[in-house]
């Protein structure tokens, strides 16, 4: 075998799996399909390379991979780090009943704590100081305080470094990557030997920090697998993996200079960590198409959900809420208690990084967008004329209990031939907590005197978009109600795991990075464990 352990993806399940196998001197190559990047490469022009195309990866690989799907759209990464790279820095525990339907018994609480615990100490997460609220903290506690629910109110954990002695109130809010401000950072090595910087405050968290103050994976768990000789490599589409004599051959094409090099390399493991949409897909080519793992179970691609996202921004004319300025999201009113007419969600302060504010009061809409997407970013437009670029628009996000019932299949495009993923989504099931959100967002609104605006792409077709994609290799008992087992293992297949938000088999209603880290930290111990 040339590696005991591939791993596909880089993501929070590739990366962890890699760090902790390392560490155990396994053999690791990671594959990543997307590039690296950093501080000097971040894009930030309109003609920089944003976009991930699924038809022509070879051609744009880029930050951003927009899938649009007839009910919904989802935001994936595309880079080594994967999400963690464009996600909010949110590192929370899914509460605890959220475990007593759908897992296995194996899985509770109680057993993830300690790997919990784990990811926030390696990924260092702390809290926004108490110095450094920003303005959309305060609107949101007032807005809490406003319907009577302030008890409600929450800071949360973020993978990012701050500076207690960093004093806000000193920057310019409307020009937050104004270069005397990135000067205010303070660098630093952090635990895996990396440089990093403290957090100014520059609002840029999802396309990139320009001070390195998030503690992405690419600043942490990668690095310390490579430490312990983990190879990573960037721009490497996985096509295939085949079960071989001792393990599996992976399949892959190297994507360089607009041109695809296949490849291959074998392992007696392999992890698959692509995320909902790509180990979902890469495993359905494999079973349906390929046929080179034919008894994965029946159940791949089923109980997807979008983890009921839903962002409404308001418009405040007499307040200046600065939406670019401090980390993306820092706190939460929460309702997971089922108290809103039984619906399960929390509201969550949203965020529009600065360049892409600025980019999109300047570019409106575009003829080659789609009409779903056209008519978001209309809508978008239209509110950042009004602002300076964004200062008064407060977008009001949340994050809910779905009813985890889509199903992601594969369909041939009957002009070319070609097989693509599609999503199949019915809002039916999903529907009351999506109005239940939306009450609530509008409660809080006129509870802070605020001008909602509710996106007609929901209130016209019931569409939307999610950036917390979950299930599709669900875990299970058995391969007749799951893909994986407790441990990440597929039915069927001895040492092939998936091991990313794909295999949690409902929504989680809060943001599911540290779940799906604390899942791969489990899953690195069990195959650990059983070597020896």
């Amino acid at each position: 075998m040339d590696f005991d352990v591939i791993v596909i993806g880089s993501g929070f399940g590739g990366a962890v799996t890699a760090c902790r196998l390392a560490e155990k001197n396994y053999r690791v190559l990671v594959l990543e399909r997307g590039r690296r990047w950093d501080k000097t490469t971040y894009p930030r022009k309109a003609t920089d390379a944003w976009t991930w195309n699924v038809a022509r990866p070879e051609h744009e690989n880029g930050w951003l991979d927009l899938r649009v799907f007839e009910h919904m759209a989802v935001a994936q990464g595309a880079a080594v780090g994967g999400g963690s790279l464009i996600y909010a820095n949110i590192s929370v525990e899914a509460p605890k009943k959220t475990f007593d339907r759908g897992w296995p018994p194996e899985i509770t609480l109680d057993e993830l704590k300690p790997h919990y615990d784990t990811v926030a100490t390696f990924m260092n997460v702390q809290c926004v100081p108490d110095n450094q609220w920003t303005e959309r903290m305060r609107l949101m506690k007032q807005g809490a305080k406003g319907i009577g629910e302030e008890h409600r109110f929450k800071k949360l954990p973020l993978a990012v470094t701050f500076d207690p002695a960093y004093d806000p109130t000193t920057a310019d809010p409307a020009n937050p990557g104004a270069p005397a401000n990135v000067a205010k950072s303070k660098r630093f090595q952090n635990a895996q030997g990396v440089e990093q910087g403290t957090c100014v405050h520059l609002g840029n968290c999802d396309i990139g920090c320009d001070v390195d103050a998030r503690n992405t994976l690419d600043r942490n768990y990668l690095p310390w697998a490579e430490k312990h000789h983990a190879e990573v490599r960037a721009l490497h589409l996985v096509t295939n993996i085949e079960v071989t004599d001792g393990g599996y051959k992976v399949s892959f094409d190297r994507l360089e200079h607009g041109t695809r090099t296949p490849g291959s390399h074998t392992a007696r493991l392999v992890i698959v960590a692509a995320g909902s949409l790509g180990s979902t897909e890469l495993l359905l080519r494999c079973r349906d198409v390929i046929g080179s793992l034919p008894g994965i179970s029946r159940c791949l691609g089923s109980r997807w959900s979008s983890n009921g996202d839903f962002l409404t921004p308001a418009l405040y004319p007499d307040r200046a809420v600065h939406p670019s300025f401090g980390p993306t999201i820092t706190c939460a009113i929460d309702f997971l208690d089922g108290s809103q007419n039984g619906q399960e969600f929390w509201i969550e302060d949203g965020g529009i990084p600065n360049v892409l504010a600025a980019m999109l009061k300047q570019e409106g809409t575009g003829a080659q967008r789609g009409f779903m997407a056209q008519t978001l970013l209309m809508t978008i437009h239209h509110l950042l004329q009004e602002t300076e670029p964004a200062k008064n628009v407060m977008p009001w996000f949340a994050q809910g209990v779905d009813a985890a019932d889509g199903q992601l299949k594969l369909a041939k495009n009957f002009l070319t031939g070609e097989w693509f993923l599609d999503l199949g989504w019915d809002i039916k099931k999903s529907k009351a907590v999506m109005d239940e959100i939306i009450r609530m967002h509008l409660r809080l609104s006129a509870a802070t005197k605020g001008a909602p605006i509710v996106p007609p792409t929901w209130t016209l077709f019931n569409y939307l978009i999610t950036p917390h994609a979950l299930g599709g290799c669900n875990v299970g008992m058995t391969a007749d109600d799951g893909v994986v087992n407790h441990a990440g293992e597929v039915f069927g297949y001895r040492n092939l795991y998936v091991c990313d938000g794909s295999i949690i088999p409902e929504a989680l209603g809060v943001n599911p990075s540290r779940t799906i880290a604390a899942l791969a930290e489990r899953t690195a111990k069990i195959i650990g464990d059983e070597a020896r």
